[in-house]
């Protein structure tokens, strides 16, 4: 009977994540403020990873820019920034790499204080690149204020999620004019004809 419980657990936790993904995917279809997305994604990577923290950074000039959070620091968003390789989260975005410290990240030879954010003294952290192209346009950091393992499951999602943002980036960056469907079909289909 166990391992029912255990498999039953395990799909709840899946659609769990699904639902996530979906409700991401789902920015990328609506006609939306690029600020506004990037907001709901953070509240909804809280809400489903059930961290204490989310902040989001994308780059702009070799500078890695805070651009969204969960807990709302009006002076910080847009003024926090890092070199590109700085601290944690600089180290990701160089590093093209997710990193996860389950406990004392401020203690992380990485580690880079700020001391007007609260989460610099958050135990657990958790961060993916966000990709676009296959280049770094970001990072998404998630925090725990006391000591938390990451599971597998936990960092393929928030590298998922960091694949999504670059998706919202990438379109939000795109020009976008009406498709022409025949046009997409060709395409799609040149280099079968040319094959």
């Amino acid at each position: 009977m166990s391992r029912v419980k255990e498999l039953e657990s395990r799909l709840d936790h899946t659609e769990h994540q699904l639902r996530l993904l979906q409700k991401i995917s789902r920015f990328m279809v609506r006609e939306m403020n690029l600020g506004v997305a990037l907001q709901e994604v953070v509240s909804l990577v809280v809400e489903f990873m059930e961290c204490d923290s989310c902040l989001l950074y994308l780059l702009q000039a070799q500078e890695l820019v805070l651009c969204a959070s969960n807990n709302p620091h009006p002076d910080t968003i847009g003024k926090v920034r890092l070199h590109f390789g700085e601290g944690l989260t600089g180290w990701v975005a160089r590093e093209r790499r997710l990193l996860a410290i389950s406990r004392e990240a401020y203690g992380d030879p990485r580690f880079k204080l700020f001391t007007n954010l609260p989460e610099d003294s958050y135990e657990a952290f958790l961060s993916a690149p966000v990709i676009v192209r296959d280049r770094v346009a970001g990072v998404i950091n998630v925090q725990h204020r006391e000591t938390h393992f990451h599971s597998g499951g936990e960092m393929e999602l928030l590298t998922t999620v960091g694949e999504q943002i670059g998706c919202l980036v990438a379109l939000a960056q795109s020009d976008l004019k009406p498709l022409d469907t025949a046009q997409v079909l060709d395409l799609v289909m040149s280099p079968a004809r040319r094959g």
